[in-house]
C-alpha cells in the first residue's frame, strides 16, 4: 500500500475523532468499564478475534452513528459462508489490517551474510458489515446477549425516564445522543464503579 493511501484512511480516522470531539464526546473521560459491557470491544462475529488499533475507533464511531445494537462484524463472505447475507443496499465500513513480511528473497540474503532479515511494513483495507445489517445468519451469530440487570433502583429517576418520551437504549460500551436516531444509548448499570453514575451518565445524556 502507498503512503497516500496510508495516510488517507489515518486522515479518515483522524477526522472522524475531531467530529467526535467536537460534538462533546470525550471517550476517555468516564465513570464506567466498557469492558464490563457485552459486545462492547469490536470483534469478527464468525472468528471471536478482537480488532486492534485505529480500527477500535473507526468500528466504535460507527456503532455510535449509525445507532447499531452491538460491535459485530463480519466481512460479506463470511456471512456467505455462515449461510446468511447482507441485506441489500446495506454500506459496510473500511478498517484495515498491518503487519510486516520478510520477502523469500531478503530471507536468503540474510542468512547468506549471517544478519537479522529487514521485514517490510504492509496495510491492507477490508470492508465488514454490522451483524445488524444481515439476514439469515444462525441463532449464535445472531442473537442478542442478555444485559445484566441494574444494581440499583431510584424510583424518581426511573419514572422520570420512563415517562420522558426519549428513545432510550441500554447497551455498548458508549453514552450518547445521536442527533441522527434521535435516541440515548447507555451502558449497563453493571458496567458502572458507582451504580449512581449511571443515573448522573443516563439524565446527563437525555439532558
Amino acid at each position: 500500500m502507498g503512503n497516500a493511501e496510508r495516510e488517507s484512511i489515518y486522515g479518515e480516522v483522524t477526522s472522524r475523532i475531531i467530529a467526535e470531539l467536537e460534538a462533546g464526546h470525550l471517550p476517555w473521560v468516564k465513570p464506567w468499564d466498557s469492558s464490563a459491557c457485552p459486545c462492547t470491544m469490536p470483534h469478527n462475529a464468525v472468528t471471536g478475534r478482537r480488532y486492534s488499533g485505529i480500527n477500535i475507533l473507526i468500528l466504535w464511531a460507527t456503532v455510535i452513528e449509525r445507532g447499531f445494537t452491538g460491535q459485530r462484524w463480519l466481512t460479506y463472505r463470511q456471512a456467505e459462508a455462515a449461510g446468511g447475507h447482507v441485506r441489500k443496499g446495506e454500506k459496510g465500513i473500511v478498517i484495515c489490517y498491518a503487519d510486516r513480511f520478510v520477502p523469500k528473497a531478503e530471507e536468503e540474503r540474510a542468512g547468506q551474510e549471517d544478519r537479522e532479515a529487514r521485514t517490510i511494513a504492509f496495510l491492507k483495507r477490508f470492508t465488514v458489515f454490522n451483524i445488524d445489517q444481515c439476514e439469515g445468519l444462525p441463532e449464535e451469530l445472531s442473537h442478542v446477549p442478555e444485559l445484566p440487570g441494574p444494581l440499583v433502583s431510584i424510583a424518581e429517576a426511573d419514572s422520570l425516564i420512563r415517562n420522558s418520551g426519549a428513545d432510550f437504549r441500554i447497551g455498548g460500551g458508549e453514552a450518547y445522543y445521536s442527533p441522527s436516531g434521535d435516541y440515548v444509548a447507555v451502558p449497563p448499570q453493571a458496567a458502572f464503579h458507582e451504580p449512581i453514575n449511571w443515573f448522573r451518565t443516563a439524565l446527563h445524556e437525555m439532558g
